[in-house]
């Protein structure tokens, strides 16, 4: 599919009634409902607070992708991106008949609607769900293996979220949409299954790269068998991670929501149109691995040094809302910033006009008598 059909379609079908970060089940069960005399869905099982896991299908294809978003509560974006695809997918658009045709989509929106109804990436027994898939302590957990099983998908979409800390290699880029082939084994083998996954994960790379060059970026691959991932990618089943992550001056992840709804559209029409073998895996390798190389604002040599502040995301009357928070007092030349203030050697203070000091928090400063705003716009 070309770029130019894929943002159209985002633009005609971009779900309205969701916005923001906070996502939860009563967001998403009204869109479920208006959908109803299209799309079947159903819950497959509780939470630990006795709320509704909503899963669906979607096509009707031979080749069945299992995709499964905010197993972290507070990763919504790719939930979000889900419903743009959803609408999509149900318009009976011409240009993605074939994904239809082609595949068999099994999606779960929410996995942990207690941690998305907290705004936490644990759930309500205050477990890391991606922490879990081995132990199997959590009904959540149990849900999602079920589905697995049932299911028995071709491919595994792990849709998650990330910080905004993250940056594209070692550059002044942030890493705003990530992937990664999980391993499936302590040597990190670069197994056929993994090819595979790695392969698709390139294809979506060459598209991205034309909307945020040097923008992508991969994980890791060290292996833990507790992680959801790994563990399905030890059954041979080709996983992909998926990571939402920040774009310039989008906290609330709109623009990140576009890309990842590119990424699906993106990968669905290869594994439609090919017969994915992971020949042309190694162009994955090429992808710069994440570092942890960003603040949210960097005041640059103020009289204490450079300040870098970290936005601490907070659920304020079912809002997400962004504090900032003093996080480091030191050099910062090695890292870089979304937002960069220069101090000019003056001294810096915070909102009551006292010196800055770590964990303090401010929506703005003051410099040489002068309020500023630590928010970009």
């Amino acid at each position: 599919m070309q770029l130019e059909t894929i943002k159209s379609l985002y633009l005609n079908h971009k779900e309205s009634r969701l916005s923001h970060r906070y996502i939860t089940n009563n967001h998403i069960k009204p869109i479920l409902d208006s959908l109803s005399s299209q799309l079947k869905f159903e819950s497959i099982g509780k939470s630990v607070l006795n709320d509704d896991i909503y899963a669906f299908k979607i096509g009707f294809g031979d080749k069945r992708i299992l995709m499964w978003s905010q197993m972290h509560g507070n990763e919504s974006t790719t939930t979000k991106a889900i419903f743009d695809l959803t609408n999509t997918l149900l318009s009976n658009d011409s240009s993605i008949q074939h994904i239809l045709n082609g595949c068999t989509l099994y999606i779960i929106p929410i996995l942990n609607p207690d941690g998305a109804k907290a705004y936490t990436r644990i759930n309500a027994n205050e477990v890391d769900l991606n922490r879990d898939a081995q132990n199997l302590t959590q009904p959540e957990s149990l849900v999602l293996k079920a589905a697995f099983e049932a299911f028995k998908p071709h491919y595994c979409y792990n849709l998650h979220g990330q910080r905004t800390i993250f940056s594209a290699g070692n550059t002044n880029k942030s890493a705003t949409v990530s992937f990664l082939s999980p391993a499936q084994d302590q040597e990190c083998t670069i197994s056929s299954n993994r090819k595979i996954a790695m392969e698709i994960i390139s294809v979506m790379n060459d598209a991205l790269q034309k909307e945020i060059p040097g923008q992508v970026g991969v994980y890791d691959d060290a292996f833990n068998l507790n992680c959801v991932g790994d563990t399905f990618q030890s059954k041979n089943i080709p996983t992909i991670l998926f990571e939402a992550g920040h774009f310039h001056e989008d906290y609330g992840r709109e623009k990140t929501r576009e890309l990842i709804y590119m990424s699906y559209l993106t990968s669905f029409d290869y594994i439609v149109n090919n017969n994915v073998l992971g020949d042309n895996y190694e162009a994955y390798l090429d992808i710069p691995e994440n570092e942890k190389l960003f603040l949210d604002v960097i005041i640059r040599d103020a009289s204490a040094g450079d300040i870098g502040i970290m936005f601490q995301e907070r659920l304020v009357n079912n809002e997400v809302v962004f504090v900032p928070k003093v996080d480091k007092i030191e050099d910062l030349k090695g890292f870089y910033a979304h937002k960069t203030i220069q101090a000019n050697g003056l001294e810096v203070l915070n909102e009551q006009g006292n010196a800055i000091n770590l964990g303090d928090e401010n929506v703005f400063v003051i410099i040489n008598n002068e309020k500023i705003s630590l928010f970009s716009k």
